[in-house]
């Protein structure tokens, strides 16, 4: 390449000859001086001259940059740096000029301070004592809400069981079906009250307040925000008119006509406000809470009429989108910032922008049609889906007559070996039966009810065509089958039998990962060579609040895309690009090629770095093709083991099942409700081991690899063979989140609260004290550019807070008591002091604390919407 060429000749030649003699521009100023200094220890080179480029010049990559960014922010002479400054300014001159103090005009008075830099330095935070609770208060929260779940599943058990013998009691189909339709319909009504009811009750009216975590308040406040966030029926309710009468119903203020495609479900509803034809997107956090430093916090959302929500977005407490306002895809609004009318924001924290992210106009739809539509829904689930689900069970009863039997007179069936002979059938049968009954349905139904759907053309909400189209997308999002062939050479055949267009496929064995979603598969393409990290998002439809339209989604050839990355239909990005995580894709402008870009709102970056084509011999000719077909073959065997693991867990639970049904007779429903328990802890008991034995019950050591190197095929392995997500989502909350990461292999201090975080490589995690991590927080010790795969371990010390959707990369340090503001993106080998307060994307020190307190007391009122020197005015500008 010629950046190598570049870097060698500067690098490499011997000191004194004529090229580096020609090409060398000394320091001129003190602060050239320091920072070449600083450069030339990192990149390990004798002396830098000030016009070499960091990357294409001196072979520099992200992670030394980082660690020079890290040191010059210890320099008490030198202004901070950020990457960003890094990237904008690629030469020490041209930084050094960057942060410069900006001129005196003549008259002015002069500065206090000369060494200024434009972006303003940073003071360091006194330091703040964490929020501690004893122990004492630590155990007995756990010990309450353990209770809270025996009793939700014994409960649970007791009403199963009563409404499952009533209904088989009845005479006839027609009868049954009926007690089916009556029992479905009272478990309907109970799933839509309880939460109601228990914040009612509980809680009464939200206000702006802070809840010491651990506390009994805390215990008030996790179990009604439990029943809110994991009703069952909010899968439902996305993208439907309930949606708005849940949350009603909750004391939320929701004017007629929003829509919301988000399961992210607010909890503190009372504070949230959402204007007449407002429009949230998917994967948007506006829970109206946060937690930071050994607080719940809560404060108002406020969105005024007509607002459009970006995908990915957070929105922070106390903030606030005037009439008509837009909030781009992958963005926050930080707590204190205000919207004003009208305006169009994007990027982590937000800033004013042209770019308009509203793709679809509006067309007349009327109420009925809102009201039809929800009758139309609750009567699909009433008189179709409970029904089967109540039926199926007889149905399987009277198809297993192994299972009848358990419950009939016998006493202790399972002392016999044919109970176990015949649950491993059964189980057997079901497991790869279903599996196979669903892949062919997903790759059949969906391209049969893509016929009603034509590209580019309007329809309204809540018709046909809606349900058509909201069908399609959740059939073939099905987790179960991205998981099982992502992260291999198969999942590009999956998916091209889903409708991508990805032809002609460039195979690496590693094109996607275990995570891809869309709103269509039809009108989604991927270019030839293109590699996808995960957790793409590919956004083919738009809304507003009475009608959407499919537009075609295409992603350029030879491109990579990291992680985290929504990728909207309008997307302004060509060939040979690489889009960092969570980076704001842009939809504006020349279309941008040969580059890469980083950040909300993103910025060029060089495409690739000397560092990552070291293994640029292994991506072609006969090594490569040697190397993937070993790596195909050993993802094969990969896709079994993940099979036979969850098979026999499976069997497991159906052991459990029929257990349950054997000492029916004698016990009732404590049986049922007792396997309800048993099946948690051998879920946690089963997962844990399989994971720590795939590790071989050691922790991870840090890596620099090829994908084609066995290592990094066993850390697919490893990948593929995690406990499940459901399971870690269970304990959400409670102390037991942080025992669940002890025992996979994570090094985490007393009192953990993790509201909802991942980690990819727990055992490269080290975490202190009282650590703080809110709801879609990740941490993640790896990343994959350019078939180059990269590990490294991650510190995150004590009393240390990590912001709502917030990203901590690999190779980071956070010291004591600092804070990751929301949606912020903390790339790799960054050091961040302690007790500073870092936020944005990519993040950097903040001037204002993201974390500012919004109250001491229950009784304090919030933060004022114009904290950022906007007003508005919503009791006159809003309707409801």
């Amino acid at each position: 390449m010629s950046s190598g060429k570049a870097v060698e000749a500067v690098t490499a030649a011997p000191t004194g000859s004529s090229t580096t003699q020609r090409r060398h521009a000394g320091p001129t100023t003190g602060t050239e001086t320091i920072l070449t200094e600083v450069l030339a220890d990192i990149v390990n080179v004798e002396r830098v001259s000030v016009d070499s480029h960091f990357f294409d010049d001196l072979g520099a990559d992200s992670l030394k940059m980082a660690h020079f960014c890290a040191r010059v922010r210890k320099r008490a002479e030198l202004p901070p740096v950020s990457m960003k400054d890094v990237y904008r300014h690629p030469t020490i001159r041209g930084l050094a000029l960057a942060l410069a103090p900006a001129p005196v005009l003549q008259g002015a008075p002069a500065p206090a301070q000369m060494q200024v830099p434009t972006h303003a330095q940073v003071p360091p935070p006194e330091p703040v004592v964490p929020r501690r609770t004893s122990t004492s208060q630590y155990l007995l929260c756990g010990t309450l809400q353990f209770l809270l779940f025996l009793g939700a599943a014994f409960l649970t058990a007791a009403i199963e069981v009563t409404g499952y013998e009533w209904v088989t009691a009845g005479t006839g189909l027609i009868d049954t079906y009926l007690r089916s339709v009556l029992f479905g319909a009272a478990n309907f009504l109970g799933l839509c009250i309880l939460p109601i009811l228990a914040k009612w009750v509980l809680i009464g009216r939200w206000k702006p307040q802070q809840i010491r975590i651990w506390s009994l308040a805390y215990v008030r406040f996790w179990f009604v925000k439990s029943l809110v966030q994991k009703n069952p029926l909010v899968l439902l309710m996305v993208g439907s008119p309930l949606y708005a009468l849940y949350l009603r119903a909750l004391g939320a203020k929701v004017g007629p006509g929003v829509a919301i495609f988000s399961r992210n479900v607010p909890v503190c509803t009372d504070l949230l406000t959402l204007g007449a034809d407002t429009v949230i997107r998917k994967d948007s956090f506006f829970t109206c809470y946060r937690a930071h430093d050994g607080l719940i916090q809560t404060g108002a959302v406020t969105l005024g009429r007509d607002v459009l929500v970006g995908e990915a977005t957070v929105i922070d407490i106390e903030t606030s989108l005037g009439a008509g306002a837009q909030l781009g895809h992958a963005s926050s609004l930080n707590t204190g910032q205000a919207v004003p009318d009208g305006e169009r924001w994007h990027g982590s924290p937000a800033q004013r922008t042209e770019v308009d992210y509203r793709a679809v106009e509006p067309i007349d739809s009327g109420t009925l049609r809102r009201g039809a539509y929800t009758v139309l829904q609750v009567l699909n689930v009433l008189l179709l889906y409970l029904p089967l689900a109540v039926g199926g069970v007889a149905l399987l009863m009277a198809a297993v007559p192994q299972l009848a039997a358990l419950s009939g007179s016998e006493p202790l069936a399972f002392t016999s070996w044919t109970f176990y002979r015949d649950a491993l059938e059964a189980s057997f049968v079901f497991f790869f039966g279903s599996l196979l009954v669903g892949l062919l349905f997903v790759v059949t139904v969906p391209r049969v009810l893509n016929l009603a759907i034509k590209p580019g053309k309007l329809y309204r909400l809540y018709g046909f065509h809606y349900g058509v189209h909201r069908a399609i997308e959740f059939t073939t999002n099905r987790k179960v089958f991205t998981h099982l062939f992502g992260d291999s050479s198969y999942i590009v055949h999956y998916l091209r039998c889903l409708g991508y267009g990805l032809s002609p496929v460039q195979q690496t064995g590693s094109n996607f990962g275990t995570e891809v979603k869309h709103e269509t598969p039809f009108l989604s393409s991927v270019g030839t060579g293109t590699v996808v990290a995960d957790g793409l998002s590919i956004v083919n439809a738009d809304y507003s609040s009475t009608s959407f339209r499919v537009s075609r989604t295409s992603i350029g050839r030879r491109n990579f895309l990291g992680n985290n990355v929504v990728y909207p239909s309008q997307g302004r990005t060509g060939d040979d690009c690489l889009l960092g995580t969570k980076v704001l894709v842009p939809i504006d402008g020349e279309v941008r090629e040969g580059v890469g870009l980083l950040g909300s709102p993103s910025f060029e970056i060089p495409r690739s770095v000397q560092r990552d084509s070291r293994f640029d011999h292994l991506k072609s000719g006969d090594e490569l093709r040697r190397r993937l077909a070993a790596k195909t073959k050993y993802n094969t065997v990969t896709i079994g083991l993940s099979l036979l693991v969850r098979w026999i867990y499976l069997f497991g639970v159906t052991l459990l099942a029929w257990g349950a049904a054997d000492l029916y007779p004698s016990f009732g429903a404590s049986a049922v409700g007792l396997a309800y328990v048993l099946t948690v802890l051998f879920s946690v008991g089963y997962f844990v081991f399989v994971e720590r034995a795939v590790a071989g019950f050691k922790a991870l050591s840090p890596q620099f690899c090829s994908i084609y190197e066995p290592y990094f095929w066993w850390h697919e392995r490893f990948w593929k063979l995690h406990a499940p997500e459901p399971l870690l989502t269970l304990v959400n909350g409670t102390p037991f989140k942080g025992a669940m990461w002890r025992l996979l292999g994570a090094r985490i201090g007393r009192r953990l609260f993790d509201d909802g975080a991942t980690m990819a490589e727990r055992s490269l995690v080290t975490m202190g004290d009282d650590v703080t991590l809110n709801a879609g927080s990740t941490v993640q010790g790896h990343s994959q550019e350019d078939d180059t795969f990269k590990s490294d371990r991650i510190t995150i010390g004590a009393g240390c807070t990590v912001g709502v959707g917030a990203w901590v990369h690999y190779g980071v340090t956070m010291g004591d008591g600092a804070a990751l503001g929301p949606d912020s993106f903390l790339m790799k080998g960054e050091e961040v002091p302690q007790h500073a307060r870092w936020g944005g994307n990519p993040a950097r020190p903040m001037r204002d604390d993201p974390f500012a307190e919004t109250a001491t007391t229950s009784s304090a009122p919030p933060l004022s919407p114009a904290r950022n020197g906007v007003a508005t005015e919503w009791g006159a500008k809003t309707r409801w």
